[in-house]
């Protein structure tokens, strides 16, 4: 008969068990045992002198988190060890230990399995030896190893040696290790480290490896990370240029607490490369130089952030390179590029700027932001390069810059809002007009709404700057004081359509035209250094009229909404109905009231300004379509013109067209094509063009064969200036080689 059994009721039941052989013991966790541990068996025993149990036949353990199956166990409640033999398996959260016989502490998740096979779910990675240790929740040491990432029992690849130690998240050290392909063995090494994915631990990452034919050789770069301590870390980049030399990095990451963090960078090149381009400056954006190697080429970067109290805090971005053509020469790969966001979410990742040849200015910043509920005090100072003059000695920087802006809000709970903008900065170059000025903007308005259909927002603002400059012809100093008026008015009708089909419940059209008028009067600014911006006399009517097509969809199926459907998802009701803006259509244009009825004659009047045209379409999963552009109205010509459109399907398809167009500057055909061949196959090609010059910028050609345990990927590109090749060889969760490996995201404070 099986009988179950609870630790905290042993010794009544066991009694019970005597006289009431059919009724199964129960008994209850003790000494550190967290939560409830269960036994089934065919035959069970308590021996009451050791404080064990002895169960055979059968044998289910439940346990928190986990349970272990056996032929018999022996399990001791003072110290929580359980010896288990014949076929034991043991599950804890989502990893797997099996052998022919088993040790296994329940409280610690500790133990040793021999003949063993274990399964670490988090990188999906295969061990298995003649005695693996489980040293904690997630440390295994292995003797006469294998370990592999392979479903099966042929993986595709494994490492095999004499021992194994490897961390969850971390590295594995190989002792006597190769690595084979087919149970062939590929290489051996006395003692190999290979990541098991992101934990922090010092060891090498994984190299990137490529070939510029034309502008670096061969290019081969070795990170090492040192995780120094729980709260800094360090990698050092070697980096190996064929035709430039040694390019030493080094990125350091620190948190003093979980409000103070930063992360600093740097690295050198001795540049041996020559380059004559006095004659070739349409690659350098004007910027001819003449280098006859030996160049000491450098860049640096500090990102830094200290919250004092919530809403007060410091942030430092100070990045500053050696010469313009830092970015024009290392544009296919850097560590700004690397580490670009668009978000910071991940504060070690937190460059701002896309470090390409594109990139015209390089900006320092350091500044220090107080936040109230309506009000923000930020006091910064920036320092600019410009990377498109020979010399910066022209360029204004701003140190310091002190603003102080209040949000819109009611005074004393009347009708009427307020808000305010005002400024303090003092301008510096070397070489041109510097000083300080100073400007106060606050607003007031008065928001009322005429039934359902009409709001209205009458505004009122008041303008003072005054100035002091120096260091030009003469001094300037003076100040101005102006009014502005403004009128917004805007309406919106809209239908529902109940159409039942298919997912769509109802289907929502709403159009909404909008007026603004904006009014400053002249006022005179001849005395003003070029440091202040200028307020031009304006009397303009802007209006707009917007088209909007929302769907009300049903959700069919739990699932993951694509990154269009997230950034149009506008509401989620309990029942699982979505709110879909699939259609978005919005024209708008602004009259110059001034410019119709200056004294010029009809043809020459420009009183309209290019119309400005949105249109987004997301009619289908598969389907997107974007357009932005300005039509001038009084040349009848397109000013600009900007198109995607994208076409996929369930099987990983796509095709992006994307066309760029700015009268006489740019015109530019972006094309991205992806098939999927079969299962493992994938094709890629990538193609711009730039054909205001009729030549090709880029074209990019990418085989991606993959398995279930490892991928290849080779690529060409064909770029305007170079042509470079790569592979890439990937082991599913260990990394890549040829590309840059992973490091940690965080550390402890």
């Amino acid at each position: 008969m099986k009988k179950t059994c609870f630790f905290d009721t042993a010794l009544l039941l066991t009694g019970l068990l005597a006289f009431f052989s059919f009724v199964p013991p129960s008994i209850a966790a003790e000494r550190g045992i967290k939560g409830a541990v269960n036994i089934e068996s065919d035959q069970l025993s308590y021996d009451k002198e050791a404080d064990s149990y002895h169960a055979s036949g059968n044998v289910i353990v439940t346990f928190t988190d986990g349970f272990l199956l056996a032929d018999s166990v022996v399990y001791h409640r003072k110290t929580g060890d359980a010896f288990a033999d014949g076929d034991v398996f043991i599950t804890s959260k989502d990893d797997l230990l099996e052998g022919d016989k088993v040790r296994y502490n329940l409280s610690s998740k500790t133990g040793v399995a021999y003949q063993g096979k274990a399964f670490l779910s988090e990188n999906h990675l295969y061990l298995k030896g003649k005695e693996i240790q489980k040293k904690g929740e997630s440390t295994y040491f292995i003797k006469d190893a294998t370990a592999t990432t392979c479903d099966g029992d042929h993986p595709a690849w494994r490492f095999t040696g004499s021992e194994l130690d490897v961390t969850i998240e971390g590295y594995g050290t190989l002792k006597h290790g190769t690595f084979d392909v087919k149970n062939f063995p590929i290489f051996y090494a006395p003692y190999f480290i290979f990541p098991a994915k992101t934990k922090r631990q010092s060891g090498f990452l994984f190299p990137k490896v490529a070939f510029s034919r034309d502008v670096n050789g061969w290019d081969i770069e070795l990170p090492f990370f040192w995780a120094i301590s729980d709260n800094t870390d360090a990698t050092f980049y070697q980096r190996y240029l064929e035709k430039r030399g040694w390019k030493e990095g080094m990125e350091f990451r620190y948190a003093i607490s979980k409000d103070s963090f930063g992360t600093f960078y740097a690295d050198y090149l001795n540049d041996t490369k020559d380059i004559d381009s006095i004659n070739n400056t349409s690659m350098e954006d004007g910027l001819g130089r003449i280098w006859k190697g030996n160049q000491r080429r450098w860049s640096y970067y500090l990102n830094h952030e200290t919250t004092f109290t919530p809403g007060f805090y410091l942030r430092t971005d100070i990045a500053r390179v050696s010469d313009h053509w830092y970015f024009r020469d290392f544009t296919d790969s850097n560590y700004y590029l690397d580490n670009y966001s668009q978000t910071g979410a991940n504060k070690y990742q937190r460059v701002s700027f896309f470090g390409d040849k594109s990139l015209a200015s390089l900006d320092s910043t350091a500044r220090i932001v107080k936040d109230w509920q309506l009000y923000n005090l930020t006091v910064m100072g920036k320092y600019t390069d410009n990377l498109a003059t020979v010399t910066n000695n022209a360029t204004l920087q701003s140190y310091p810059n002190v603003t102080f802006t209040g949000l819109k809000q009611p005074i004393f709970k009347s009708p009427v809002y307020f808000e305010l903008a005002s400024s303090y900065q003092y301008a510096y170059r070397v070489t041109g007009e510097k000083g300080h000025w100073t400007d106060v903007n606050p607003v007031f308005s008065l928001p009322r709404s005429f039934g359902d259909y009409l709001q209205m927002t009458p505004a009122v603002g008041l303008k003072g700057t005054a100035w002091e400059g120096r260091g030009g012809v003469e001094d300037k100093n003076g100040d101005r004081a102006l009014y502005t008026l403004g009128l917004n008015a805007s309406s919106e009708a809209h239908r529902i359509f109940d159409v039942n089909l298919g997912s769509i419940n109802k289907i929502r059209h709403g159009i909404k035209p909008e007026i603004t008028y904006s009014y400053i009067p002249y006022v005179k600014q001849d005395n003003m250094p070029d440091f202040v911006t200028g307020v031009p006399e304006t009397n303009t009517i802007t209006y707009a009229l917007t088209n909007t097509v929302i769907a009300k969809v049903k959700e069919t199926k739990e699932r993951k909404p694509g990154e269009k459907e997230k950034a149009r998802a506008v509401k989620l009701d309990p029942d699982k109905f979505t709110y879909l803006e699939f259609l978005r259509f919005k024209l708008s244009q602004t009259f110059d009231v001034r410019e119709y009825r200056s004294s010029k004659g009809e043809a020459e009047r420009r009183p309209f300004s290019p119309a400005s045209l949105e249109f987004d379409l997301l009619p289908a999963k598969y389907l997107s379509y974007r357009s932005l552009a300005t039509y001038d109205t009084n040349d009848g010509e397109w000013k600009t013109v900007n198109h995607d459109l994208t076409v996929s399907d369930g099987r990983g398809d796509s095709a992006t067209l994307g066309y760029r167009y700015t009268q006489d500057s740019l015109q530019e055909i972006n094309l991205d094509l992806k098939a999927k061949m079969t299962k493992a196959v994938d094709l890629r090609y990538i193609q711009r063009r730039n054909e205001f010059d009729h030549k090709d910028l880029e074209k990019t050609f990418i085989l991606d064969y993959h398995k279930q345990c490892w991928s290849v990927e080779f690529s060409y590109s064909d770029l305007d200036n170079d042509r470079r090749y790569m592979a890439v060889f990937s082991l599913y969760g260990l990394g890549k080689v040829g590309g840059v490996g992973a490091k940690p995201e965080s550390m402890r404070p």
